[in-house]
């Protein structure tokens, strides 16, 4: 390859790299916000059994607190019975405790449905644990490896910018202003391969003639489509 284009096409991939490092750098933050918030979403979606699992603990605490209740006042019902003076107050007061035993059979039989309940979701919240200590684990280490390419950007930049500063010295100054402009009104590039008589750039047909010259000749050549600068890119031996 003529030593000129050989230039140009280095120069052309310093370029490309500066703009993907570009693009990197407006588009990894935005990844890492909905990374997560994916993994926010997910969590909470994870751990709906472990949020009723605490509803229910707390229904069985408030049982407990309702039987210990309950209790305490039959008690002093018993109590009181050993105190009154005449038999209406002692039936009424004998009702009084036959009430409460039975508001302490439903509240026991309320906790043994409670616990029986408690049981099968401490069951589906271990499962789910594990789930999200493996999603976890993934969500860290793609995040990780985000950051890690974040910080990489502004050393990436500027070592590909002192690469293009040196190229450009040595592109003679027309050139290089022909390269600028087409690369300017081609979405920024200037120089583009060529294989099996396609352009890559536009993938546009290249006339025969004009294919088998780009495979000869020294001279810079143009896609006559799309006009970029052209170099022919045998693939079968680089690949």
């Amino acid at each position: 390859m003529k030593e000129q284009l050989l230039l140009l096409v280095e120069l052309q991939e310093c370029d490309s790299q500066l703009v993907k490092i570009l693009g990197k750098k407006k588009t990894l933050p935005d990844k890492i916000d909905k990374l997560d918030e994916a993994f926010r979403i997910f969590q909470k979606e994870i751990e709906q059994n472990k949020r009723k699992y605490d509803e229910v603990k707390i229904r069985h605490v408030e049982c407990e607190n309702k039987i210990k209740k309950i209790n305490e006042g039959m008690i002093k019902t018993k109590e009181r019975l050993l105190e009154v003076k005449n038999n209406k107050e002692y039936q009424a007061m004998l009702k009084e405790n036959e009430t409460a035993e039975v508001t302490r059979g439903d509240v026991e039989t309320a906790i043994i449905t409670i616990l029986d309940e408690l049981e099968k979701l401490s069951v589906l919240v271990k499962k789910d644990q594990a789930i999200l200590d493996e999603q976890r684990k993934k969500y860290e280490e793609e995040k990780r490896l985000i950051e890690a390419d974040l910080d990489s950007i502004d050393t990436d930049f500027v070592s590909w910018e002192q690469k293009r500063m040196e190229l450009k010295g040595k592109v003679p100054a027309d050139l290089l202003v022909r390269y600028e402009r087409i690369k300017k009104s081609n979405n920024g590039v200037g120089v583009i391969s060529v294989w099996k008589a396609i352009c890559n750039g536009c993938h546009m047909n290249i006339p025969p003639q004009l294919y088998n010259e780009l495979q000869k000749t020294s001279e810079l050549i143009a896609c006559p489509n799309c006009h970029r600068i052209m170099y022919y890119e045998n693939r079968e031996r680089t690949a």
